[in-house]
């Protein structure tokens, strides 16, 4: 297994409840993976967590799925707060990057599964709907898993104080 770098400025950093907590409530991050060329390739993609895990759609071929085919390892990241502090010369941030390997979800139980949880995650209570576009477009896409093997999460220093003083 990997051993993942300890990060630099450990006040800074958030706890792994606070890490999921974020992933958890926000509706969008980057999946980087390892693209043509060995080219990095960062793709803003929606998701879901389900057990621990972070869960995507993909068209069944392009240059994402072709990159996970080639290397299962991939970064996802998630910015949760980004306040620019123009006369402070800074950003108040918080954000979260996780590291893990992704596989492409083959079973098709396995598939409607995690569909069905990401269709809930971003049309709750449509249920007539996500079965709509789940028959519609089911055989023409894919379920991607991306099992989390670290998790880091950052604030500015800014925050922690603020944290700190109340």
């Amino acid at each position: 297994m990997t051993e993942f770098r300890p990060m630099r400025r450990k006040r800074q950093q958030l706890s792994e409840q606070e890490c999921m907590e974020i992933l958890e409530k926000a509706t969008s991050g980057v999946l980087s993976v390892l693209g043509d060329g060995g080219y990095p390739y960062g793709v803003p993609i929606s998701y879901v967590v389900a057990g621990g895990k972070l869960y995507f759609h993909s068209a069944l071929k392009g240059h994402k799925v072709d990159a996970v085919r080639g290397c299962d390892k991939a970064s996802f990241t998630v910015i949760d707060r980004d306040d620019v502090k123009p006369k402070e010369f800074t950003t108040y941030f918080r954000s979260v990057v996780c590291f893990g390997r992704v596989r492409l979800i083959e079973d098709d139980a396995e598939k409607l599964d995690t569909l069905r949880k990401l269709g809930e995650r971003y049309n709750l209570g449509d249920e007539e709907g996500i079965r709509h576009e789940i028959d519609k477009d089911f055989s023409h896409l894919v379920m991607l898993e991306f099992a989390i093997e670290h998790l880091s999460g950052k604030e500015a220093i800014e925050l922690v104080r603020m944290k700190r003083a109340k």
